[in-house]
């Protein structure tokens, strides 16, 4: 009888840690701009001295602050008119705040010249604008508060006539802010890469593009001490790495392509099967990630990516083709008429500038955009120590069959993304809670955020998964208050805040929803 009392007690112990463990997100409040699929709340960054959020509008053109000391009910608090300050301003694509200030990256009216950074105070006053190179996307604040980076995109215009070269401006915020001035910003390109062949998954593929004009930055993380920052290139998968201190690139690092033939790494790659069917494919996948953050577990800078995928789809040069109107090389795809079948992988998207090594016509390998996926890499050499393979999809599945699959703005749409990207991981954050690192996912199709317990790089584990859509209604319908009822939609970007950083003590998640225009506050408990 003492032993069983004994083994219950150590089971009951033990089944209490385990809850211990887990955290799950219970959605507070949110703020909903009222606007449908037109951008209006993208990027959103976090000022924690006064409890407030500042996010794009890009469908108006401003930059909003949003109050959240009261968590439950945010209050929006003004908004800037960006375009009364600078010139020639074009889309707004991102903010992030600093000590005193906030930056906007401006992309120019004409997309393809030089855009600019913006500076203001917490209170929305202007302060200076910077010039930076042409579509400056993302935009960072160094840890230290010392540096502000963005990253140049360099789109090519539609026609292709016109690739303006990616590049990376850097500017360094003297101690009085409000002396900010165009002196304090450098513009780094790629040059030093002309020429240069790649083996390593870097793609380098845009007509008549020297490798200077083809990498396009889309997103940038910095070292945990500052001193680096690593610019992500999704179109070429790769990551460039800048060394900020003494304003120089240091080199750049291809992320290969995920294997889909190994068990674990399987998709579902068909939207004409009626079943969903995650299983391995003879195809490599590019991780081309979007959103990336950088985050010290054990004295270790560790990138963490979130694995959307990309292509080059203009009406002067496109890359988009699916599997079924390609020639694969029966050499190497000797059952290549049932591969490209609508029903297996005929209807994937695929691209035609890698798979084709002899160029005659014939595709040796299949390539997909992104992988499905979050990844961890080791900063340092920017080795891969993790990667989550199809538990993405798994975990949809399991969670709402139903609705697997779907796209982000419309909600009878299941398994419409399969032939895609999927459920499109977009944005990632990390944070800790009682001593255990958590990373936070947002799905742009799907919606909703994933949620891994990565304390242990080598041993990360699935926690849970909540999505705040409703499916039962048409994704534009309304309440009678206006305000749309499918939910949020569409996550863009993902904050966490820690207990400490806001007055409520609690741990905070905020999502910025595209295509709902809206903002949505969650506990993480």
């Amino acid at each position: 009888m003492n032993q069983f009392l004994c083994f219950l007690v150590l089971c009951l112990l033990a089944s209490a840690t385990v809850h211990a463990q887990e955290v799950e997100l219970k959605r507070l409040g949110g703020y909903s701009t009222g606007v449908f699929d037109e951008g209006a709340a993208e990027i959103v960054s976090y000022d924690k001295a006064g409890e407030k959020l500042y996010f794009v509008n890009a469908n108006e053109g401003t930059v909003c602050i949003l109050d959240i000391s009261d968590e439950s009910q945010p209050v929006l608090e003004s908004t800037i008119d960006v375009a009364s300050e600078v010139a020639n301003t074009g889309s707004l694509n991102a903010v992030a705040v600093g000590p005193g200030f906030f930056a906007v990256a401006i992309e120019h009216r004409d997309k393809q010249a030089d855009g600019y950074i913006a500076f203001y105070d917490l209170n929305g006053n202007y302060i200076a604008a910077v010039d930076a190179g042409a579509l400056p996307d993302n935009i960072q604040v160094s840890p230290d508060g010392k540096y502000v980076v963005c990253a140049n995109e360099g789109e090519p215009s539609d026609n292709y006539d016109n690739d303006p070269e990616g590049s990376v401006t850097i500017v360094e915020i003297p101690s009085d802010v409000n002396k900010l001035t165009n002196a304090n910003a450098t513009t780094l390109d790629f040059r030093q890469f002309n020429g240069q062949k790649f083996n390593d998954g870097t793609r380098i593929f845009g007509p008549n593009a020297t490798v200077a004009q083809d990498l396009e930055p889309e997103y940038i993380a910095f070292s945990s001490n500052s001193e680096l920052a690593y610019v992500v290139c999704q179109e070429n998968n790769a990551i460039i790495t800048v060394d900020i201190i003494h304003g120089e690139v240091d080199g750049i690092k291809g992320l290969g392509f995920k294997d889909h033939s190994i068990s674990g790494n399987g998709f579902d790659a068909s939207n004409k099967s009626n079943a969903v069917d995650i299983t391995t494919h003879p195809t490599k996948g590019m991780y081309q990630p979007d959103a990336t953050v950088v985050y010290n577990i054990d004295g270790v800078d560790y990138l963490f990516t979130a694995n959307e995928g990309d292509a080059r789809d203009y009406d002067g040069y496109s890359e988009v083709v699916r599997v079924k109107d390609i020639t694969l090389d029966n050499s190497v795809f000797p059952n290549a008429a049932d591969l490209q079948d609508k029903e297996n992988l005929g209807r994937l998207k695929t691209t035609t500038a890698n798979g084709d090594a002899d160029r005659d016509g014939h595709f040796e390998e299949i390539y997909s955009y992104g992988a499905r996926s979050f990844s961890i890499w080791r900063a340092s050499d920017i080795t891969q120590v993790y990667d989550s393979g199809d538990d993405f999809e798994q975990q949809i599945l399991i969670a709402d069959p139903d609705n697997f699959n779907s796209t982000n703005d419309d909600n009878d749409s299941y398994k419409s993304r399969s032939d895609d990207k999927g459920p499109e991981p977009e944005a990632i954050d990390v944070g800790t809670i009682d001593g255990k690192h958590y990373a936070f996912i947002g799905l742009e199709r799907m919606g909703g955020v994933m949620v891994y317990d990565v304390t242990k790089v080598d041993d990360v584990s699935f926690v849970s998964y909540t999505n705040n859509r409703n499916f039962e209604v048409d994704a534009e319908s309304r309440n009678a208050e206006g305000e749309l009822m499918a939910g949020d939609l569409a996550p863009e970007c993902i904050v966490f805040i820690p207990a400490a950083d806001h007055s409520s003590g609690k741990n905070l998640l905020i999502v910025s929803n595209e295509v709902s225009g809206s903002i949505s506050i969650y506990e993480v408990r």
